[in-house]
């Protein structure tokens, strides 16, 4: 069975999906331009809970109030903050990990970065936006270098936001504690051209995939 609670986490709204046999929860932050409820974290947080991890999701308060604009990267990583200190209220003795979509996994680790998030044993970003599409860089990746703890990388190899000619290099600094991913033919979001004959369901299983059998190494 999983049971689905909606919650509070100070002024931003939450949602925590936890099956019955759940081994792990993982904390999920939302992309730039969709909240919470958007369908792929919707079917990622489905699909692993099916497969034994809880997982929290939460609205950043730009979101949550419907301005135009996200959060500054100080009241970002103070809602990430937050987030995991219910995820670790909620299911006290679960293992966490946390991340997100895009900008929600890099507010993340931002806020690990600054200061370690308390329980958390790992990072998994869903499509690090490594730089604005058109405007190649790897500046937005120079705080990881400050990030202690496992990082799993998940990539589409056609993501307009993070050439992969700086990803690797980035994640090859990195060392031992970050693993890269990679969805052939996958853009930002994960989508797939149609004559690759892949699914969206079947990428979201590959993704799905991919967070547990690393999760599985660092828990």
């Amino acid at each position: 069975m999983i049971a689905s609670a909606e919650l509070r986490i100070g002024d931003v709204s939450g949602l925590l999906l936890r099956p019955d046999d759940a081994r792990l929860l993982c904390v999920l932050a939302h992309g730039a331009g969709a909240g919470m409820r958007h369908p792929f974290l919707e079917a990622i947080a489905r699909r692993l809970a099916e497969r034994g991890v809880a997982t929290l999701r939460y609205q950043f308060p730009y979101m949550e109030w419907r301005a135009r604009r996200p959060d500054p990267p100080g009241v970002a990583a103070a809602t990430v903050r937050a987030a995991v200190a219910e995820a670790a209220r909620l299911a006290p003795g679960l293992p966490l990990v946390a991340g997100g979509k895009s900008f929600g996994g890099r507010m993340t680790s931002t806020a690990q970065a600054e200061e370690p998030l308390p329980g958390v044993r790992g990072l998994v970003f869903l499509g690090f936006p490594l730089h604005p599409p058109g405007r190649p860089g790897d500046s937005r990746a120079e705080h990881l270098g400050q990030v202690h703890i496992p990082m799993l990388f998940l990539q589409g190899t056609r993501d307009d936001f993070a050439d992969l000619k700086l990803l690797r290099p980035v994640v090859k600094r990195l060392g031992a504690r970050a693993s890269l991913h990679l969805v052939e033919g996958g853009d930002h979001s994960f989508k797939v051209l149609k004559r690759s004959g892949r699914t969206d369901g079947e990428i979201m299983g590959d993704l799905v995939e991919a967070i547990v059998e690393w999760s599985t190494g660092i828990v």
